[in-house]
């Protein structure tokens, strides 16, 4: 469900005017993560159908601009945008379906996530990570070694 108040009050906070394509937008970006352009144009439509496609990537270029919105686009794939921002998280994509899954950044002893040589000593300051893992979503991995795949947990208990 669209939250008009909350996009507006977001528009206004990074200093946008509030706009109905902005909302649609930004709606649609926040109910659909990762969703591609083609998708967020649908999902825009959904509340403003007379919006243009050039519209549409004219909003998502103000929206990640101004820091509302993400853009991310994995190798092989087109641009995705997502509402979760100003978390350094990461991204799992899955090499059979293309799907692609939030996960935390990694924290305590992960040295392949620290820069090293020649960064340490150069005065280089890392503000931000951005790193995706890639594999097969449980779903692919089933369908593609069923007797290999151990079973999903189903209870919090099992896992």
């Amino acid at each position: 469900m669209r939250d008009d108040a909350a996009g507006a009050r977001a528009l206004r906070a990074v200093g946008l005017r509030v706009t109905q394509p902005r909302l649609a937008v930004l709606g649609a970006v926040r109910a659909h993560a990762h969703a591609t352009t083609d998708e967020l144009i649908v999902a825009a439509r959904t509340h403003l159908a007379p919006l243009s496609h050039q519209a549409v990537y004219d909003v998502l270029r103000v929206l990640t601009e101004s820091g509302l919105v993400r853009r991310i686009q994995p190798q092989g794939s087109v641009a995705r945008y997502e509402a979760r921002v100003g978390d350094n998280h990461h991204h799992l994509v899955c090499r059979g379906c293309g799907g692609i899954t939030d996960v935390d950044c990694a924290v305590g002893a992960a040295p392949c996530l620290a820069p090293g040589h020649p960064v340490d000593g150069t005065g280089f300051v890392v503000d931000e990570a951005e790193i995706t893992f890639w594999g097969l979503c449980a779903a692919c991995a089933a369908a593609a070694h069923p007797s290999d795949t151990p079973p999903v947990p189903t209870r919090e208990a099992d896992r």
